[in-house]
């Protein structure tokens, strides 16, 4: 294993120091890790599709197209963190990772988030672009207009979706309880 270039022992110093409200250690971290974070990215989509939206070398085509993959990831994330929630309650053994004292997401949130996560996939099959719609909107807090950026469709067709989407979800999620 390679040894690290940073010093272990300064990356969770100005980890305390960020998590303590120094904005200025944040500017100090960020080109420490940049580089590690992209070799982690970089080994762990190894075996995604080429096309995959979450790539290690992307090309930013705007602010809307960041946000748009900054929402799937945050998906992503509240995803993962509630199934492992709902393994860890079930006695499934998992390997507990602490990211703060306080946990990011309530037992009740990460059964709304899977539940909602379960439509969504249900919704894509039917309609990915309604699903895609509240993806950005829910996950990313895109307005409407960003939405159509990224989308490339019209500002009325967002606002559609996001109403068809939004009742159909309400059906889905209330019927299967």
């Amino acid at each position: 294993m390679d040894a690290p270039s940073v010093s272990q022992q300064r990356v969770t110093e100005l980890l305390a120091r960020w998590s303590q409200g120094d904005d200025a250690a944040l500017a100090e971290l960020t080109p420490l890790v940049y580089q590690e974070l992209r070799r982690i990215a970089h080994h762990h989509m190894g075996g995604q599709r080429p096309d995959h939206t979450l790539q290690t070398n992307l090309r930013w085509q705007n602010r809307a197209h960041f946000f748009a993959v900054a929402a799937q990831a945050m998906r992503r994330i509240l995803v993962s963190y509630a199934r492992a929630q709902r393994s860890e309650k079930r006695g499934g053994g998992a390997l507990k990772i602490e990211l703060d004292e306080a946990a990011l997401v309530s037992p009740e949130e990460s059964k709304e988030i899977l539940e909602l996560h379960e439509a969504l996939e249900r919704l894509s099959t039917l309609d990915s672009r309604k699903a895609q719609v509240v993806e950005l909107k829910y996950f990313g807090g895109l307005t409407y207009d960003e939405i159509a950026e990224v989308l490339k469709v019209s500002h009325v067709t967002v606002r559609r979706d996001w109403e068809f989407a939004k009742v159909w979800l309400y059906t889905e999620l209330h019927s299967a309880g």
